[in-house]
């Protein structure tokens, strides 16, 4: 099922719906990169506390971390941007177009 539907109407509508998918994919591929090295940056919170950033950001708070509250706020951060960037994903490959 997908997220949204693109509907074009144009007398190009081919032309311009092969630009506007390009352009998704494009984003798409920029968004996946972007989690990536997300994924990198927070691997090295994950291993030295070996826990996974789902349940640093529901049980521990900043006294449970050696850093305190920079390390909180840096891992906190970059969990919350890899939860947006994945989100933007989700939507951008569940739309349909439709000719």
């Amino acid at each position: 099922m997908s997220f949204a539907k693109l509907y074009i109407q144009s007398k190009d509508k081919a032309d311009i719906l092969d630009l506007v998918r390009s352009a998704i994919n494009a984003e798409i591929v920029k968004l996946e990169l972007a989690s990536q090295l997300s994924n990198n940056r927070l691997m090295p919170f994950e291993q030295k506390y070996n826990i996974t950033s789902d349940y640093f950001i529901v049980n521990m708070a900043s006294e449970d971390l050696e850093g305190g509250d920079d390390e909180y706020i840096t891992w906190a951060g970059e969990y919350k941007l890899k939860q947006r960037l994945e989100d933007k994903l989700y939507k951008l490959k569940k739309i349909d177009y439709v000719n």
